[in-house]
């Protein structure tokens, strides 16, 4: 569980660390770098604007690549106990009809687990042990000098306290304030003109199943975690999000069969009264690291969700970092950090490159185009669609050898 704490108290707690951590951001990224790092003896000051317990976010699926944080962590156990193993996707066409379930356990089982989780459990997990954390903060200027990096936070009354560390973590999200503050050079974006509604259904008998219809002008997702089902009702933003509700009935009058699991779907969106909203963007800095800072997780390399992948790579990312930071000192960290950048960076921006790919093939409109293709889909398999995400599974990095480059 998270653990409120004075800003003060994990300034004290650092004091005798080889490196003095400021993580900005406690989602996935940024608990993960935390709490891997505690477990070495590391003690980070860890902030953010919110209580990440109390917006606990929706579903997850995370490929094997994240297998090794549990591990090192010693809560694998309770991971399998709050998630549901994925092993079967099935792709439905854009009037309903299933045309093809493919085998997702044999696809990825060698690698690890592919699990699905909801955000809030996986918060908790990773956070059993206790984590101590100072909401309420957020980044508002940086500052190099000396080799001091300095760090204004400010409160939401404007107040602020300037914070002397040796390195700065932004893991605050795909709009990090921390990225604004560095020269990271050119930021990209991929913008879909997507967006979509999310909510829970009700659990069912499979929960083992994944569910994606790719409609003409829509896309409907069912994703199962432990005793619920994430929803995603999706389509061009200027048509989905003025009201949901309205657009879940326009998509059902579409379709001809969509399965009891989508009915239901849909039905779920149309009748929650406060449904989320997800726009359907991503973000790619073409740096992660400055003297004296780096991005991590989604603030580095933020992921449309087409291929399920974001939140494993910011969890495999931090795992790596904090391996290469446990093994430097303030003299070498510089280079610790461009050795991490070295094997991490690619690996992502594969896997962002991965997601944007499918994204072109899913969002779009015309009843030609859909029919086109789920032609291809009726021969493409999911190994197929996910080829770069398995190889990267099956390359996935040692923490222990790249930290071991810098010894």
């Amino acid at each position: 569980m998270f653990e409120q704490t004075s800003l003060r108290a994990q300034i004290d707690a650092q004091t005798d660390d080889a490196v003095r951590i400021l993580i900005v951001g406690a989602g996935m990224a940024g608990v993960t770098l935390a709490q891997l790092l505690r477990r070495r003896g590391i003690h980070p000051i860890l902030v953010d604007r919110i209580d990440p317990a109390g917006h606990p976010g929706y579903m997850l699926a995370l490929m094997p690549n994240t297998t090794g944080v549990f591990g090192e962590l010693g809560v694998h156990d309770e991971y399998a106990r709050r998630s549901v193993p994925l092993r079967r996707f099935r792709f439905r066409s854009h009037r309903g009809r299933a045309l093809r379930t493919d085998d997702l356990g044999g696809l990825l089982a060698s690698y690890g687990d592919y699990r699905g989780i909801d955000r809030g459990a996986l918060l908790e997990v990773l956070t059993a042990d206790g984590c101590a954390i100072t909401t309420g903060l957020s980044a508002h200027d940086m500052q190099r000098a000396d080799g001091v990096t300095r760090v204004t936070l400010a409160d939401d009354t404007g107040d602020t306290t300037t914070v002397e560390v040796d390195l700065l973590v932004g893991a605050d999200g795909i709009g990090s304030t921390v990225r604004t503050l560095l020269d990271v050079g050119p930021v990209t974006r991929c913008r879909t003109g997507w967006g979509g509604w999310v909510v829970w259904s009700e659990d069912d008998e499979d929960a083992e199943l994944a569910e994606e219809l790719w409609g003409d002008g829509c896309f409907v997702g069912a994703y199962p975690v432990l005793d619920r089902i994430g929803v995603f009702l999706g389509g061009p933003e200027d048509e989905v999000r003025p009201d949901a509700a309205a657009f879940a009935r326009t998509v059902r009058a579409r379709l001809d069969d969509p399965g009891p699991r989508l009915r239901g779907a849909l039905d779920a969106v149309e009748h929650d009264p406060e449904p989320f909203f997800w726009r359907l963007d991503d973000v790619r800095a073409a740096r992660w690291t400055v003297d004296g800072a780096v991005l991590l997780g989604d603030a580095a390399d933020g992921f449309l969700p087409t291929a399920g992948i974001g939140a494993a790579m910011a969890m495999e990312s931090a795992r790596v970092l904090a391996a290469v930071l446990a093994a430097t000192d303030r003299v070498r960290l510089g280079r610790s950090l461009a050795v991490w950048e070295a094997r991490e960076r690619p690996r992502v921006e594969k896997a962002q490159a991965n997601s944007r790919t499918l994204a072109k093939l899913m969002f779009r409109r015309g009843r030609v185009v859909a029919w086109l293709r789920e032609t291809v889909m009726r021969v493409m398999t999911v190994r197929a669609a996910l080829g770069p995400i398995v190889s990267l599974m099956a390359e996935s990095p040692d923490p222990e050898r790249i930290a071991a480059e810098i010894a």
